[in-house]
């Protein structure tokens, strides 16, 4: 290895450009969560530990996405319900005075 390098006429090589749809960032985590990644993918075989961050991520999405969307439709049912059975004892009272006139 030289003590110096000249780079006077040095060109800078293509940047690989990231996929459609991805962005590159820099984030921190846990060591332990990270060889716990690293790991699976060890025992799967090999791969890429990002990838797997990603679809635990993306699994973590949709799982939140779903019980956000069944909470919505249980309470949406309990309205539904309560306005039914007001609904209901509107028309009764209002039948009643019809035909008590």
């Amino acid at each position: 290895m030289k003590r110096e390098y000249d780079f006077s006429r040095a060109k800078r090589g293509p940047v690989a450009p990231a996929a459609k749809g991805k962005t590159r960032i820099t984030i921190r985590i846990d060591d332990d969560i990270l060889d716990w990644f690293r790991h699976r993918v060890h025992e799967q075989g090999g791969g890429n530990y990002q990838t797997l961050i990603n679809l635990a991520l993306r699994e973590h999405i949709t799982r939140e996405d779903g019980i956000l969307a069944e909470t919505l439709r249980r309470v949406l049912r309990e309205e539904m319900a309560t306005y039914a059975a007001a609904s209901t004892a509107r028309a009764m009272r209002s039948s009643r005075k019809r035909t008590a006139r």
